[in-house]
């Protein structure tokens, strides 16, 4: 479990992070979950684009380059839509709806992951 930090914006968008990041992890991602609580987080690493087909309720999505940067945010992608790609994107972090807002994220904004 990891945690992870805004570090530009000194906020904390996940306590309780899991990392998908072998084949199997990243296939099923929240597909088998039906919400994330406030403080919970999936980082999908090897991802420049999500796909919201079979999910139960929408995310926030964060992607973040190879240097720790946000290149791209969505907010509240709903169910069975398709989103960009963010070709800097290394991975992306998905979060309760209303994390980005909350924690103020912008593009640009340094992001640290730490082992728990």
């Amino acid at each position: 479990m990891v945690s992870i930090l805004n570090t530009t914006k000194n906020t904390v968008i996940a306590q309780k992070g899991l990392m998908a990041d072998n084949f199997f992890s990243r296939m099923i991602g929240l597909l088998n979950r039906s919400s994330l609580q406030d403080d919970e987080a999936l980082i999908i690493t090897r991802c420049q684009s999500i796909h919201m087909f079979f999910m139960r309720f929408a995310i926030d999505a964060i992607f973040v380059d190879k240097n720790s940067c946000v290149v791209g945010l969505l907010k509240g992608i709903k169910p069975f839509r398709l989103s960009p790609i963010f070709f800097r994107s290394s991975y992306v972090i998905e979060v309760p709806e209303g994390i980005i807002v909350q924690t103020e994220t912008s593009l640009g904004d340094r992001i640290q992951i730490n082992e728990v």
